[in-house]
């Protein structure tokens, strides 16, 4: 028995792995990638798990294939960065059971630092890749890479992106295949990755590359839809959506494999087309091989952009020369992102303000430290790299230029990278005070556990790491506990341990404000005739905190979360902390 459901693409593509029989999935949470762990943790046939970081999610998977189970990985793309020192001897060594890396790219970046292409990098790695353009196809893709990478010893890459990962699609569900693992058989001329086995095994990867190129020719997910062939567009992916939307008619070479492309076909479709586009968002991947077989009549980046998401109207407006009316962006408010009301981040950045200190900063929601009107973080780079960025000033300029300097890293990123950047602060003699935001979860990417939260993806409670233990291990003995809202012992603490010619670290604490099961019974509430108008409580850009036109506050109570930094920063006693607020009491508070 089979039943329809309507699935988003990163849903299909776990119940595709389900489906395929795999048994490990590892990942760190990464958006547009996330849903895809969280979606597969709901099968209880399969172990799966949020690993510290990319890489040793993709040794997980290594080790579980080698060990005869089928296994994934996923993704976001700058995390395939992370993992590419694996992957890319992991293509040499091959696969056990099957393999499947999941990258979910994000073109437009709407929650990335950079809009890198995953093909370039699996075809530096010589891995294949498989690129669906639905829901429905995104579950059938990963049931068939898994048997791709059996049959050709290969680990195998989904590539999706973030409109497939996150639009909804008809599914059909299908039972699971359940596989029993392959007998494991000791086989270190494939497995131990030593100089004189890579060499052999080199050859091997080419050797299966071409043999890949010609089956593709053959391979259903690589179809030509012929039909006006006046024009026609190889194209794959989210795109091929858009080329049937605005095109209807146009003849399509829509490939499922963008690596190894099927020479052959590619070849017979051109010469049957009079003219040619090749439409694949972001890099070249396509066109440049198509054009080094000397099929020149080929157009691609000369009218279609490298930068953003593509659409049916960029179709419309650069092949058919149709003026499109699109809304004027000057007609919509701009509003651009900020911490939510209550986040301990902002009371951090407040004090840091007030301060005068800069922030060497790192990916996550403290990022939005580097906007106004907090303004406090300077730099943001990948996934740990504040507290080396903080190591490489000190050591370029030396301990008394980085005086008003920190590093600013949240409990999450901290696990996953950071800590390898703490330990060559400790190792390599530098000085400098790190900040660790700790609130208890990985927030940016919707609330994950990490290993210090104690809870894993499948819900069980484990013991959780202490970061202020596991940073005393490195041999740190100046590491600080201080609550977020804590601003005196906060500011203190920062004039303090910023002038200290050694390592140190301050870990702020306090749980972020959408966790569930965290309560905010107060709220603030303004005092208007104490009011002195001076604007103090507005600098840290609450939002839920409005300037009237007399000059007072008004302060949203559905917005409010009663962290009570508005009150800390009026002098006047001009705001009030409510207790039990939602229960109607509207207790005044002292102040807090």
């Amino acid at each position: 028995m089979s039943e329809k459901r309507i699935l988003l693409g990163n849903e299909a593509i776990a119940r595709g792995a389900y489906e395929a029989g795999v048994k490990v999935s590892a990942a760190y949470p990464g958006t547009p990638s996330t849903e895809i762990s969280e979606a597969i943790a709901n099968y209880e046939e399969v172990y799966a798990e949020w690993s510290p970081n990319e890489k040793v999610a993709a040794e997980v998977a290594i080790g579980a294939s080698i060990a005869g189970a089928r296994s994934m990985c996923s993704m976001k793309h700058v995390g395939v960065n992370v993992a590419s020192d694996p992957l890319f001897t992991a293509a040499y060594a091959g696969v056990g059971g099957g393999m499947v890396i999941v990258a979910a790219d994000d073109p437009g970046m709407y929650s990335s630092q950079n809009e890198q292409d995953s093909r370039m990098v699996a075809r530096a790695a010589m891995i294949p890749v498989l690129e669906p353009s639905d829901s429905a196809e995104a579950k059938e893709f990963t049931k068939l890479a898994f048997d791709l990478s059996e049959e050709y010893d290969t680990p195998v890459m989904v590539r999706s992106t973030t409109r497939l990962s996150h639009s909804q699609g008809v599914v059909e569900l299908k039972e699971r295949q359940e596989r029993e693992c392959l007998p494991y058989e000791r086989n270190t001329a494939k497995y131990v990755m030593m100089p004189a086995n890579a060499i052999k095994r080199h050859v091997f990867v080419e050797e299966r590359m071409k043999r890949m190129g010609a089956d593709a020719c053959t391979m259903p997910i690589n179809r030509a839809e012929y039909r006006d062939l006046s024009v026609g567009f190889i194209t794959s992916g989210i795109p091929y959506q858009y080329v049937r939307e605005a095109m209807p008619q146009a003849s399509v070479l829509k490939l499922g494999l963008v690596h190894p492309l099927p020479k052959k076909l590619i070849q017979e479709f051109a010469g049957k087309v009079d003219k040619l586009y090749i439409f694949e968002e972001l890099e070249p991947v396509i066109e440049e091989q198509v054009k080094s077989w000397g099929i020149l009549k080929a157009v691609g980046k000369e009218i279609f952009t490298v930068q953003g998401e593509y659409s049916a109207n960029l179709l419309r407006e650069r092949v058919l020369g149709e003026k499109v009316q699109t809304s004027d962006p000057a007609a919509v408010p701009a509003r651009p992102p900020i911490l939510c009301p209550g986040c301990p981040h902002r009371s951090v950045y407040s004090v840091m303000k007030r301060l005068g200190i800069h922030g060497a900063g790192d990916i996550g929601c403290y990022t939005l430290g580097a906007v106004a009107p907090l303004s406090v973080v300077d730099s943001t780079i990948c996934m740990g790299s504040s507290i080396s960025t903080l190591h490489g000033m000190e050591k370029a300029r030396g301990r008394e230029y980085i005086r008003n300097w920190v590093a600013v890293i949240g409990d999450s990123t901290f696990m996953h990278t950071g800590i390898n950047s703490l330990m060559n602060m400790v190792y390599n003699q530098s000085c400098g005070t790190v900040v660790i935001l700790d609130n208890s979860t990985t927030g940016m990417t919707g609330h994950q556990d990490h290993a210090a939260t104690g809870k894993t993806l499948k819900g069980e409670v484990v013991p959780a790491i202490n970061i202020t233990k596991l940073c005393g291990s490195l041999g740190i003995e100046h590491v600080y506990e201080i609550s977020a809202f804590d601003l005196d012992g906060l500011a203190e603490a920062l004039k303090r341990e910023t002038h200290r010619d050694a390592v140190s670290v301050i870990i702020t604490k306090a749980p972020c404000v959408l966790l569930k099961g965290v309560t905010f019974p107060n709220k603030c509430v303004p005092v208007p005739e104490k009011c002195k108008k001076c604007g103090a409580c507005l600098r840290p850009g609450c939002p839920a905190l409005t300037k009237n036109a007399d000059g007072t506050i008004s302060i949203d109570e559905t917005m409010c979360n009663g962290c009570g930094l508005c009150q800390k920063l009026c002098k006047f006693d001009a705001i009030e902390v409510c207790k039990d607020f939602l229960s109607g009491q509207k207790t005044p508070a002292k102040k807090i």
